[in-house]
């Protein structure tokens, strides 16, 4: 643990994908003086470092498909600007729907994604079944496939940036324990920390599922909720095709992609209550294994290999904040629900266009402002697993 500077230009609080890839592009804006703090000895441990690592861009909303145009675009550029590559894998999202409502969203979601210049494919429940033969999906009505979804390393992505950012001056500091947020006259004036105070005119919370608490010490409400979603891993299944794609069950929220040798599935339920717990729950696993091998049948003959659970950040629209909070130099950059890791690049890169320029250029967000609860505009993301 380095030491702790008594003043900073900018406080980003959080060292997950956010946080780490702010500090980056606040340093490589020429920002001096930057103070990066994460709680845990080490980076990338949070939601980041629990999340399975999916980057597609097939979702519900132009904005959310913009954020991911412009951000796997990056993580392709990665190596070359930063010396550490994202080690991206095309293997490309399959989400399969067998229900009348689901596909017609999904028509419009492929519709706009191509309109936007993705290149998702429309399957038939035919397609489905001969693109995946290993599944079982004799109800599935059609499909949408994008070649250029996809996964990519969250601690790779996460060093990548810290890295980056340290060469740039940036003092990266693990094992800080944010404790209170000094406001005077309506602006932040300071953060108090488990190893001292910092003087401060600016703070970006990107505290993830931590940032409502962050928020409450600020005076600054933020509408963000922990929700536990959890997976496992398989020992190695030989049968598995090296092409095989990240499956997406979407009426169960029940997916599966490759990982390593073996398999990584999860399941998402819809009755967990909202709290920070991060154990595994072992009866919902056993449903999500019997709905598992249900699609999946030689799952019956492998083993699990290791089990996790994490933490989305949730907001009633399934859309992130990202911008100015009603304090002054409180920035929000969190709520991403469960879709931070894909976006952390580009939406980083946004939030050192907001403190260095006062506004976002790279894309337009101003859909995803904390206001927009208030004033009733939250617009829903229907594509959330």
């Amino acid at each position: 643990m380095s030491h702790l500077p008594s003043t900073a230009t900018v406080i980003v609080i959080g060292g997950g994908v956010m946080g780490a890839s702010t500090a980056y592009h606040l340093a490589r804006r020429g920002v001096k003086n930057i103070v990066l703090l994460e709680r845990e000895s080490f980076f990338g441990l949070g939601a980041t470092g629990r999340c399975a690592g999916g980057v597609r861009h097939q979702f519900a909303t132009a904005v959310n498909i913009k954020l991911s145009i412009k951000s796997l675009r990056m993580l392709d550029e990665l190596e070359a600007e930063t010396g550490q590559p994202a080690l991206i894998r095309r293997c490309g999202y399959l989400f399969v729907l067998n229900t009348p409502a689901d596909v017609a969203q999904f028509e419009k979601n492929a519709a706009l994604q191509q309109s936007l210049g993705v290149r998702t494919q429309w399957l038939s429940g035919d397609d489905v079944r001969k693109m995946i033969p290993l599944c079982r999906f004799p109800d599935a009505l059609a499909g949408t496939f994008c070649p250029d979804d996809g996964m990519a390393d969250p601690n790779s992505v996460v060093m990548s940036y810290i890295s980056a950012a340290r060469r740039l001056g940036a003092a990266c500091l693990t094992d800080v324990d944010v404790t209170g947020i000094r406001v005077t006259g309506g602006k932040v004036s300071a953060v108090e920390t488990s190893q001292g105070t910092i003087g401060t005119e600016a703070v970006v919370n990107a505290a993830g599922p931590w940032s409502a608490p962050i928020g409450s010490m600020a005076g600054a409400p933020i509408p963000v909720s922990p929700l536990r979603r959890q997976w496992l891993t398989t020992t190695p299944l030989p049968e598995l095709p090296p092409d095989f794609p990240f499956v997406i069950d979407f009426g169960q929220s029940l997916y599966f992609h490759r990982e390593g040798e073996g398999l990584l599935t999860g399941m998402s339920n819809n009755n967990e209550r909202v709290g920070f717990d991060q154990s595994v729950d072992p009866a919902w696993e056993l449903t999500h294994m019997e709905a598992a091998v249900a699609r999946m049948p030689l799952l019956e003959r492998a083993g699990v290999a290791s089990r996790w659970a994490g933490l989305y950040e949730v907001t009633p629209d399934a859309h992130p904040i990202i911008g100015p909070s009603p304090v002054e130099g409180f920035y929000l950059l969190t709520g991403f629900s469960g879709h931070g890791f894909m976006h952390g690049p580009i939406c980083g890169k946004l939030m050192a266009e907001i403190i260095v320029d006062g506004r976002a250029t790279s894309v337009d967000i101003s859909s995803l402002g904390y206001n927009r609860f208030a004033e009733g505009k939250g617009n829903k993301e229907y594509n959330v697993v």
